[in-house]
């Protein structure tokens, strides 16, 4: 099983959406790790206010808070290895480094930034296409672009 391990900034609460001002990252990251922990991948998450044995406990995050004095934080593992520092991921991140694909529903043709092959904006279409060609644009051909509901 894989696991994703958190370590937080000294916060509120163990997620940062208590309160008034809430950061819609922090928002966002709970529905992901949620999202995460629903596909099967173990989700630990430590807070620095709550949790600081933790942080002392693991040689790679001691080492980040001693060189940046808590500043890269949060930082992000899987499986023990650091994949993020000092950035909150999205879930196409997320689900990247676990080993998930996650469906972009508003792009037909892709699943996670991967283009199916048969969709006209996929590397090999998109390479190959003519000026006119689904993927191109009038006489000069140009590289593939999403946009809501279309594949180009």
């Amino acid at each position: 099983m894989t696991i994703l391990t958190v370590y937080d900034p000294a916060m509120c609460c163990s997620t940062g959406i208590c309160g008034t001002d809430v950061d819609q990252r922090l928002v966002d990251l709970a529905a992901d790790l949620d999202w995460l922990k629903a596909q099967g991948v173990r989700v630990q998450r430590f807070g620095l206010s709550r949790e600081p044995a933790e942080f002392v406990a693991n040689d790679t995050i001691r080492q980040i808070m001693k060189d940046s004095e808590g500043d890269d934080l949060p930082v992000f593992m899987v499986d023990g290895a650091l994949k993020a520092k000092a950035r909150y991921p999205g879930r196409a991140e997320l689900a990247s480094w676990t080993g998930l694909l996650v469906a972009t529903p508003a792009v037909e043709g892709y699943v996670g930034d991967v283009a199916k092959t048969s969709s006209c904006c996929s590397p090999a279409k998109a390479a190959s296409a003519s000026p006119t060609g689904c993927c191109g644009g009038g006489a000069k051909a140009e590289p593939a672009k999403e946009k809501a509901g279309s594949c180009c």
